[in-house]
Parts: structure tokens; C-alpha cells; sequence
């Protein structure tokens, strides 16, 4: 860096301090003092912002990972589990965090995701504390469910934690930073302060999941866990069905030897085509690390993508030691790679967002492990065309978890692509009278105003597509199998 660039980087520094500071000052008491801390994180991510030029991983260096270090999931559940070490004796040094900062603003849904109903009335919420709530009773334990929540689902979400009061699950929640958003040219705040409606509602976001280590410190649940024998956390996003408490791998975590004990566990799982896009595990200066595709060179992204030279990527479903955690954050050593993301605001201006992501930091850790799991373990429900799939009769539900019916012949789920006229949940209901049977289908397009009558059965690969202003009404009990579908199909009562 030169003189100038320097002295501009230092003043860049300075005016954005001083505008957190005049932020802090238009906020009262207890919301003051957490802008403050939350600035005390956004300071620093902000510094290393100004640091960085060009991309943040020298393409050179990164290498396949060694085969020791991402294990089969077979592997690890053939020893089956210790005679030694008891179920509830393993679980009770368990805690189960989902990261819930998520609205359902992509499936068109107000409030938090997590209250987005998914099977039989049940929300992603209600199947996490049913799976936990099994856990607890079928071996007597003491597994507590932490909720990260962000400032967007905090108040939503614990209106609704009430009506689990009597359930056998303890529940914790802890938010997640609030930090301003930065207009593009000036790199200032464009929040003028600190309230979260008006020409404000749009000046804040939370600056992505790899923020769970520092406000999980902060909020003091990390000691208070720690204090109650917890030993490791099993953090996993909300949306993602498949991620349920598996005690083969939390028995292989507790029952290493202590000068050897795994710090963090990625669940990796093999890519399809439909994965390119997924942050993967490479080997880097001796050390596993997450490869996001936002931090790779243009040059290299085809290569990233291909199936056959990163043949996995991460799930988001992590094991992490606790004691790591906070030994890592009092000697601030945890180390993510900056996340930039560009936004457009309602009004056009353009802003960019400093994040950073929960996985990054696996290089940080001792004796890091990728555990390469079954594709059934990861399950997310990000669009109405994951939704259809869930609520159909490929999986049963059974305490919470989804698992798939042992009548469809093959273990891959279909793949389903529903068009812009389902892409909100409602309007996604009300074009089916019920969900179709999908047991032996492949592959299903659907395009324009297409509705779905009761019983209708899906085979092979169908596609529909209504032209613009036209209608295709499937009738109730029809049965496509290998079929295209277009046109104008309307059946009418008489």
C-alpha cells in the first residue's frame, strides 16, 4: 500500500468512527450500549475491509484435501456406538444451535422463516423441538435447543417460544450482531439512527452466520453452557430439514483421546449439478479451509465448479468444541475471510454488506475433521419447489425428522422446478388440492398458471408449461407419466 492509499484508508477509517460514534449518541440506554458493542465487531471487520485487496486466496496454494482428513460418515457409524460411554451420558455434553436470523421474504412470507409451515401444520420450529424434545425422552437427556435469532425474527420468534413451555426441551436465544449498511461510494453508514423504521427500516442487516462466535460470547450463553457441562454445539441452519442430532458422530467427537480431540466437525456431502455453487473443503498452507465461490478468481470458477476436482461441499451442519470457541474469541484468533455483498436498496441506492460465514473459521481450529455424510442430512427448504418435495409422500415424518419412504426405489430426491406463479407460499397452496404422489418421479417442470386437482400422481419426467394467457387445469386422479403438458388444458365441471 502507498503513502496515499495509506493516509486515504486511515481517513476513510476515521470518518466512518466518528459517524458510528454520532450514530450511538441518537440511542437511549440499553439500545445505546448494544450498538456499542455491536460497532466494537463492525470496527474491526470494517479495518480488515480497508486491508484487503484482490482475492483472498492464492489459487496456487490450494490442493485437494488429504484423505484422512474428510472421513466417510460410513466409517464412523460402523464402530457403532461406545459400550462405555451411555446415550444420554454423550448427549448431555450436547447442545443444538440453529441459526434462525432468516425472513421468508424469498417464499414470499412475512416474520421469521422458521414459522413458514412445512408438514402437517408444522412449522421448521415446531419439527426442531419435536426432534429434541425425542431426543431428551427416549434417553432421558438434557439436550437445550439456542436459537440465534437477528433482529429481523427476535420479537416474532419469542411470541411463539411460549407455546413450548411444556415441552421437555429447554430453549435459549441469543441475537446475532446489527450492523449499518455502507452506501457503495461515500463507505459511510447510510443509516442516520439507530431505529429500524422509516428511512432507516433499510440502513441495517445482520452481517451473515459467521457472527454466531462473537455474539454467542457476548450474549454470556457460551459461559453458562460451558458452566453446565456442555462440551460441543451441533449448529445447523433452520431451513435444513435433514440436519438432526446423529450420535455416531457426536460419539466419535467425545470419544477421542484429549491431546487429539476434533475442535470442528464439517458435514461435507458429495455434489451434484445442482450443487456448483457450494462452498467446498481444500487443503490451504497445511490447514483444512472452506472455498467459497465469491472468493475465487474469475479465472478459476469453471474449475471450482466441476464435480470432478471438488467432489463435496459443506452442508452447514457443524460440530463445534465450546471450549475452542471461547478460547479462540478471548485471544481474538478466529480468522473468517470478509464476505462483501452488494445490495440495492428500494430507493436504487447501492450498498455493500461485510460478512462473514460460520464454516470460514474452520481453519482455526485443532485436528479440524470434514465427515462426509449421506446426501439425506442435508435437506434445505429455500424455495416452494424444496417445499413440494417435503410435503409430498417421498418422506414420512416420524418425532420431527423427515426420512424417505423405503417405497421409492431410488435414494435421490426428483428434481423439481416450479415457475414464478408458485414462487410465493400462498399462491403455491392454492394451486394444489392436494400434493401429488411423487414416489417415481424423476424430474418435474412446471411453467404459467397450472393448478393441481386432488390425487394426481407424477411419474418419470413431466413437464407442464401454460403459454402466457393460457390455463392448465390438472385434473383430479390424473396420472403423467414421461408426459409434456402445454398449451391450454381446462376440464370443466358439468
Amino acid at each position: 500500500m502507498t503513502e496515499f492509499q495509506e493516509k486515504m484508508r486511515q481517513q476513510l477509517e476515521s470518518s466512518m468512527h466518528a459517524e458510528l460514534d454520532k450514530l450511538v449518541t441518537t440511542g437511549t440506554g440499553n439500545d445505546a450500549k448494544i450498538a456499542q458493542k455491536d460497532f466494537e465487531g463492525f470496527k474491526k471487520l470494517f479495518h480488515r475491509f480497508l486491508q484487503v485487496k484482490g482475492p483472498s486466496v492464492d489459487w496456487a496454494k490450494i490442493h485437494r484435501p488429504p484423505e484422512e482428513s474428510i472421513q466417510p460418515y460410513d466409517k464412523i457409524s460402523a464402530k457403532g456406538l461406545p459400550e462405555g460411554i451411555p446415550e444420554r451420558e454423550a448427549l448431555n455434553k450436547l447442545a443444538v444451535v440453529k441459526l434462525n436470523g432468516g425472513l421468508g421474504t424469498s417464499m414470499g412470507c412475512k416474520g421469521p422463516k422458521s414459522l413458514i409451515s412445512v408438514r402437517n401444520e408444522n412449522t421448521f420450529l415446531d419439527l426442531t423441538v419435536q426432534q429434541i424434545e425425542h431426543l431428551n425422552k427416549t434417553y432421558d437427556a438434557d439436550v437445550p435447543l439456542v436459537l440465534m435469532n437477528s433482529f429481523n425474527t427476535d420479537e416474532d420468534t419469542k411470541k411463539i417460544l411460549q407455546k413450548y413451555t411444556h415441552h421437555r426441551v429447554k430453549i435459549h436465544t441469543f441475537n446475532q450482531s446489527r450492523y449499518p449498511r455502507i452506501n457503495k461510494e461515500s463507505l459511510l453508514p447510510v443509516a442516520t439512527n439507530l431505529g429500524l423504521t422509516g428511512e432507516n427500516a433499510e440502513a441495517w442487516y445482520p452481517p451473515g452466520h459467521g457472527d454466531i462466535y462473537a455474539s454467542f460470547h457476548n450474549s454470556g450463553l457460551l459461559d453458562q453452557l460451558i458452566a453446565q457441562g456442555k462440551e460441543y454445539i451441533f449448529v445447523s441452519n433452520i431451513d435444513n430439514l435433514g440436519a438432526t442430532v446423529d450420535l455416531h458422530i457426536l460419539n466419535h467427537l467425545i470419544s477421542q483421546p484429549a491431546d487429539r480431540r476434533c475442535e470442528f466437525v464439517m458435514e461435507v456431502t458429495d455434489k451434484t449439478r445442482a450443487d456448483v455453487k457450494g462452498g467446498t473443503l481444500t487443503q490451504y498452507d497445511g490447514k483444512l479451509r472452506l472455498l467459497e465461490i465469491a472468493q475465487v478468481p474469475k479465472a478459476h470458477v469453471d474449475e471450482f465448479k466441476s464435480v470432478t476436482k471438488f467432489k463435496i461441499f459443506n452442508t452447514n451442519n457443524l460440530w463445534i468444541s465450546l471450549p475452542a470457541i471461547k478460547r479462540l474469541q478471548d485471544k481474538n484468533a478466529l480468522d473468517m475471510e470478509i464476505i462483501v455483498n452488494p445490495k440495492t436498496l428500494d430507493g436504487g441506492l447501492n450498498v455493500i454488506q461485510l460478512e462473514t460465514a460460520v464454516g470460514a473459521a474452520i481453519k482455526s481450529f485443532d485436528n479440524a475433521l470434514g465427515i462426509n455424510v449421506p446426501r439425506s442430512r442435508f435437506l434445505p427448504v429455500k424455495t416452494t419447489s424444496d417445499l413440494l418435495l417435503v410435503m409430498s409422500n417421498l418422506y414420512s415424518l416420524d418425532a420431527g425428522s423427515l426420512t424417505m419412504s423405503p417405497k421409492r426405489e431410488f435414494r435421490t430426491t426428483p428434481h423439481v422446478k416450479l415457475g414464478s406463479s408458485f414462487t410465493k407460499v400462498q399462491d403455491y397452496l392454492k394451486r394444489f388440492e392436494s400434493i401429488p404422489d411423487m414416489l417415481e418421479l424423476d424430474h418435474l417442470t412446471v411453467s404459467g398458471d397450472v393448478t393441481f386437482g386432488k390425487q394426481v400422481a407424477l411419474k418419470g419426467t413431466v413437464i407442464i408449461i401454460a403459454n402466457h394467457g393460457d390455463r392448465i387445469d390438472i385434473p383430479a386422479g390424473a396420472m403423467l407419466e414421461n408426459k409434456i403438458v402445454s398449451g391450454n388444458l381446462r376440464i370443466l365441471d358439468h
